[in-house]
């Protein structure tokens, strides 16, 4: 075996438009994933200033409420933007700057979470396929790349059969950007309507920091698909 290897051997191969564009896609995936995380730092900071009449927790009982929904325990949990709804106890965990805080940024994040229990509550399609696909998506991840290295050596349907299985992440990230548009969609709309802010101003600035927080989806999004492509080109250029 010789000891230098050619840089295509490495997957470097600039020559190839599939690997070439992929490297692009990578870099302006950094960026956006850069710019949204520090937009969101700054943005929910300026509007933790802004303060509102509701609590983070209070909003989104609230809002649950507005739409008929009384079955969704509201929880505290420790750590900084650490809000999540857990389908699976039925339960919206809300962060300690967002549950017991009388701010528009608190009530903007509370109520996009409470956006999320009620994409469940209402069967809305793309968050089921989503909850669907986490378990093969978990299995894709975790064997993906293995698989990928032994085709390189050994058989290389395997390979393929990785980048498939890589694939399903993708896909994931992909369902995962209209499931967040939507719950920002559906809380910014009940916020407005029932009176959960009270002022445009208001509003604006949830919608401010919703709409940073989004940003950060897409930059995952682009990161996994730049990854995708390269990956099937070094797979194509092994063959």
């Amino acid at each position: 075996m010789p000891l230098y290897y050619p840089y295509y051997y490495y997957g470097f191969d600039f020559s190839d438009p599939l690997y070439a564009f992929s490297m692009v896609l990578l870099i302006v995936a950094i960026i956006v994933t850069a710019v949204a995380q520090a937009k969101v730092k700054s943005t929910f900071a300026k509007f933790s200033k802004s303060p509102s009449v509701l609590t983070g927790a209070q909003a989104a009982e609230k809002l649950l409420a507005s739409q008929g929904v009384t079955n969704v325990k509201i929880e505290r949990v420790s750590g900084n933007l650490t809000d999540h709804f857990d389908p699976r106890t039925n339960v919206i965990r809300l962060s300690e700057d967002v549950y017991d805080k009388n701010t528009v940024a608190a009530v903007g994040v509370a109520c996009h979470e409470a956006g999320h229990a009620l994409q469940y509550a209402t069967g809305y399609s793309p968050i089921k396929l989503r909850n669907a696909i986490v378990p093969v998506t978990r299995i894709g991840s975790a064997l993906a790349m293995p698989l990928i290295l032994l085709g390189f050596f050994f058989a290389p349907f395997l390979a393929t059969l990785g980048v498939a299985f890589y694939a399903l992440s993708t896909l994931f990230q992909l369902i995962t950007l209209p499931v967040e548009f939507n719950a920002s969609r559906r809380a910014i709309s009940i916020i407005r309507d029932y009176s959960i802010l009270y002022d445009d101003s208001e509003i604006s600035g949830a919608k401010k920091v919703l709409g940073a927080a989004a940003m950060t989806y897409l930059g995952a999004l682009l990161a996994s698909l730049a990854q995708l492509l390269r990956l099937i080109s070094m797979v194509n250029r092994r063959r």
